[in-house]
């Protein structure tokens, strides 16, 4: 058992990294392997037809038995190699599933931060006080007053507007929405 404290500790993505070269070369070693296998395998189906031709019996069987051994084996080193490229995309899914997971981790970080400086119920309180003054300001509108130029608010549907500090009546325009700046 060897314990290294000092040594530094990989992270998820180095660690990946590595597996999938390590999945790669030995992935590459199965088919080499293979392939070489394969080639045996058709040197010796040649010899299994010069053997059969000759006559010679006892030789074509024991050719043969080996003949299935060897294919025995390539079943096994491509099996080996399913199960390689298997544990990689596995390996893969696994790294996938934890950058999410620290993705989401970091997110719900930023969220808490953002809660504690925005403060929810004073925003909440703000956006009904918002919501108020639009509600106070769609029932009335404004002009200005013909006499003194200040601007007076009035209910929707009024004909007429008296001024409060020069008592001049201002007539409401038609549309009773822009501000009026004729006398």
């Amino acid at each position: 058992m060897n314990l290294n404290i000092f040594k530094k500790k990989t992270s998820p993505k180095d660690a990946l990294r590595t597996s999938k070269r390590e999945m790669v070369v030995a992935t590459r070693g199965i088919e080499r392997e293979i392939s070489s296998l394969q080639m045996e395998e058709r040197i010796l189906v040649a010899e299994i037809k010069k053997t059969a031709k000759t006559g010679n019996g006892a030789a074509t069987k024991i050719l043969a038995r080996q003949l299935v051994r060897l294919r025995q084996q390539i079943t096994n080193l491509q099996g080996s190699r399913a199960q390689i490229r298997d544990v990689a995309t596995h390996t893969q899914a696994l790294y996938a599933s934890t950058s999410i997971s620290t993705g989401m981790k970091g997110s719900t970080k930023a969220m808490t931060a953002m809660n504690k400086q925005m403060e929810p119920a004073k925003q909440t309180k703000m956006i009904k006080e918002f919501q108020k003054e639009s509600a106070q300001m769609d029932l009335t509108s404004q002009l200005v007053c013909g006499g003194c130029r200040t601007v007076l608010l009035y209910p929707r549907g009024a004909t007429n507007v008296r001024c409060a500090l020069c008592n001049v009546v201002t007539p409401v325009p038609p549309t009773g929405n822009f501000l009026d700046y004729s006398p």
